[in-house]
């Protein structure tokens, strides 16, 4: 269970660091390596989930969607200053027990 959460948080933050620094490049004029980088985040972004060991496709990908939720959350907290509000918290709590409920929950 850890190891699939460590590899959701990765992911998590190879999408939005990449989206960012792509973000940075275009949006506010930053030099072209930030999108030249952000874009090699963003590939690896696109194998870290392919590293869960869950054999369904779309249910790592519903499950890392709501991890990514968090994680946004917490981006927008931590870099952009942005305090979330109690809205924002239930929702990535409401999230978080999807995540689980899909991962986790005990199956035939």
């Amino acid at each position: 269970m850890i190891s699939a959460i460590m590899l959701f948080v990765l992911a998590g933050l190879a999408e939005i660091g990449g989206g960012y620094l792509v973000w940075l490049w275009l949006r506010e004029s930053k030099p072209l390596w930030y999108g030249i980088v952000g874009s090699i985040v963003l590939i690896a972004y696109g194998i870290i989930p392919t590293l869960q060991s869950f054999p369904s496709f779309g249910r790592v990908y519903a499950a890392y969607g709501g991890v990514f939720v968090v994680l946004a959350v917490v981006w927008g907290w931590w870099i952009d200053k942005k305090t979330p509000d109690l809205y924002d918290w239930i929702g990535a709590i409401v999230c978080i027990a999807g995540v689980s409920i899909m991962l986790w929950a005990p199956r035939q």
